[in-house]
């Protein structure tokens, strides 16, 4: 009876614990019902109702790695079948995505929520054809309260695609009645390019956003604008890209002092705001870096946003002088990705900066090398890191080397230039005529091919090589006889050559009599080129024409000024022929006059003293200032004193300087302070 009534007792403190985890439940009351759970589990350690109960609280109250621990320790008694979407659920939140992929897979009946987990672990894994068809699946086979959530993740799939593949989104037929919805919109308008559309779209998106949470009236303005943070930076962003700089800067600024909890919305306004600065202000750009590094970083962007962030980072380092810093980032993206170009380039660029010109030659070369695809990039850089070392000659056969490039007009145009430059001609007919060759051969007809024949026949006459230039000119006179400018190129060079044919050829040019010449002469003159330009006539009507009239018959009248006389001019004296020449080269000048005090100034031996320089000796002078006054001392503008500075002391004697002296006291004791 003893062990009844205990059993009894158990199973009656067991069903009020249940009572408790179901009201709990019921109120959202995880923590207390967990303890609850707990008490349950220490009756019966294998109940398998009661470790579900232990995962879920647990999950619901964010203790992922705890709820993992419990699914792990008890795999006997939860299986995969019973416990498949928890445990996928807890790998996804704690990162671990492969392993919850796996976990998905492996369940043996996939329910909708194990379905929608499957969706957004494709996404995470950045599988985005593979997500679409979940994703399509879920909307075509369930109807519920979630499906406005799955057409908002459906165009977020799509924008991604856009985005990061390149790819040309589809028309999902969604209705754009949410702000989510509008914003993924325009994130694939951006991955194709259209910026203004893109724009509209974010507007819309920030009115239906601001609509949409005041009119919940918990919602504060500081909670709106975290929430637009996200739309307010995919506007900069197009801003950025649009060439609006300062703008982009200025909202980006913005959206880092609201200090949003998203910290992969902050990593990329801190990058953004990184390749605005470039090689400038890079004192922000330092402290911008540091958003980049912070926890959680990469597992909130894809993998391309943080192989960009990386590559900012490495040339940061660069223009901040970090070489070692620069290469150990660079090398480590260029382990993370081998075929990629940024890597070695930055290596390359860190290494001319330390003037190792040659080592970051033989760099790039063993990567082309390497890896053939990227060669044509490659050896573009190698040329132009040649031409700054001054081997022309070397940079013109590098850029021969890539041959996908040697028909394009660009290159036949640089190879053109820098052979010019190197008055090596032969070279430049050659890259002419191997540029001509291929188009004969690939693309007959193109209007490059007829244009780069005649860029070499006027290069080949420029040149002194009328034989070849008449070869190219006959044979675009034979494509197109109508040409009347090319048939006068070729009379022009026959001319030096064959004066015979060009008389010959000349027969086949239009007369004067068919040509029609159209020339508008004043549009002729008042063209830029134009050596003289005629000045436009107003039109005179009326007061103004009579007013032009009579100011013409005023000019007419007017007679011409004598000139004036001096007033000491004398008509009876003949006016001196020396008068125009200086009066120290006039025949007549005798010097001036000397006086007795002045012809004992400096006279004398070196160092000797006359008896007049002890009165301009300022130092036996009672009140006399210091020899170098500072400027603005009371010594250097004082009015009080009594005795002028030295500098400005002359010899005594002189009544009129007396004079001068006391008119000067005067005025400065009358002044004052």
């Amino acid at each position: 009876m003893a062990a009844a009534s205990a059993a009894a007792g158990g199973a009656g403190a067991a069903a009020a614990l249940w009572s408790e985890v179901n009201r709990c439940g019921q109120n959202g009351d995880f923590a207390r019902a967990l303890k609850s759970v707990n008490k349950i589990l220490q009756i019966n350690k294998d109940d398998v109702t009661a470790l579900q109960c232990k995962v879920v609280c647990l999950i619901q109250n964010g203790n992922f790695k705890e709820a993992l621990s419990v699914i792990n320790t008890h795999t006997k008694v939860l299986t995969s079948d019973i416990i498949a979407f928890e445990k996928a659920y807890c790998e996804y939140r704690l990162n671990r995505i492969e392993n919850a992929l796996k976990t998905i897979q492996s369940a043996s009946q996939q329910t909708d929520k194990l379905k929608e987990l499957y969706g957004q672990v494709l996404y995470r894994l950045e599988r985005y054809d593979d997500c679409l068809a979940a994703y399509r699946d879920l909307i075509r086979n369930s109807q519920d309260e979630y499906e406005e959530e799955r057409k908002t993740n459906l165009s977020a799939v799509v924008a991604a695609q856009s985005t990061w593949e390149k790819v040309m989104p589809e028309d999902l037929g969604l209705r754009e009645a949410t702000y989510e919805l509008c914003y993924n919109s325009a994130c694939a308008l951006i991955g194709q390019g259209k910026l203004n559309e893109a724009m509209k779209k974010l507007q819309k998106a920030e009115d239906l956003c601001r609509q949409s949470l005041s009119e919940d009236s918990d919602v504060t303005e500081e909670d709106i604008e975290a929430e637009l943070a996200i739309i307010h930076g995919q506007m900069a962003y197009i801003m950025q890209l649009q060439g609006r700089t300062e703008d982009a800067l200025q909202l980006y600024n913005q959206i880092i002092k609201l200090k949003p909890t998203d910290v992969g919305l902050l990593a990329v306004i801190a990058n953004n705001i990184i390749t605005i600065n470039k090689d400038q202000n890079v004192f922000d750009s330092k402290k911008k870096v540091k958003l980049t590094n912070a926890e959680g970083v990469e597992h909130k962007l894809s993998k391309k946003q943080l192989q960009a962030i990386e590559f900012n980072k490495a040339l940061l380092a660069m223009y901040t002088n970090q070489a070692d810093q620069c290469r150990k980032l660079s090398a480590s993206l260029q382990s993370q990705s081998p075929e990629h170009l940024l890597p070695v380039l930055i290596q390359a660029a860190q290494l001319c900066r330390e003037k190792q010109h040659a080592k970051a030659v033989g760099l790039l070369q063993d990567f082309a090398d390497q890896h053939p695809a990227n060669a044509a990039e490659i050896k573009l850089t190698m040329a132009q890191l040649k031409i700054a070392q001054g081997s022309v000659t070397k940079a013109c056969m590098i850029l021969r080397s890539i041959e996908e490039l040697q028909h394009k007009p660009g290159m036949v145009s640089a190879l053109v230039t820098m052979y010019s430059h190197e008055e090596d001609i032969d070279s430049a007919i050659e890259v002419f005529t191997q540029a001509i060759q291929w188009y004969q051969k690939f693309q007959p007809k193109s209007p490059v091919h007829l244009s780069l024949i005649r860029e070499a026949a006027n290069f080949k006459l420029k040149h002194g090589r009328k034989k070849e230039a008449i070869s190219d000119l006959e044979e675009l006179w034979k494509q197109n006889p109508k040409d009347v400018h090319t048939l006068a190129q070729l009379i022009s060079a026959y001319s030096l050559v064959d004066p015979e044919k060009a008389k010959v050829l000349s027969k086949h040019l239009p007369s004067s009599d068919t040509l029609s010449l159209k020339v508008d002469v004043d549009a002729l003159e008042n063209s830029h080129g134009a050596t003289y330009v005629r000045k436009k006539a107003g039109k005179l009507t009326g007061d103004n024409q009579q007013k032009e009239q009579g100011q013409g018959d005023m000019k007419k009248k007017k007679k011409k000024k004598k000139g004036k006389l001096p007033k000491n001019y004398d008509p009876k004296v003949t006016p001196d022929p020396e008068r125009w020449l200086p009066m120290r080269e006039r025949s007549y000048y005798r010097g001036r006059k000397k006086g007795k005090k002045k012809d004992q100034v400096g006279k004398g031996t070196q160092g000797s003293t006359t008896a007049g320089s002890s009165e301009l000796d300022a130092s036996r002078t009672a009140s006399s200032p210091p020899t170098s006054p500072r400027p603005g001392s009371a010594a250097a503008v004082s009015a009080t004193s009594n005795v002028i500075p030295p500098r400005h002391q002359k010899p005594a004697g002189a009544p009129a300087t007396k004079k001068k002296q006391q008119q000067k006291k005067k005025k400065g004791a009358k002044g004052g302070w």
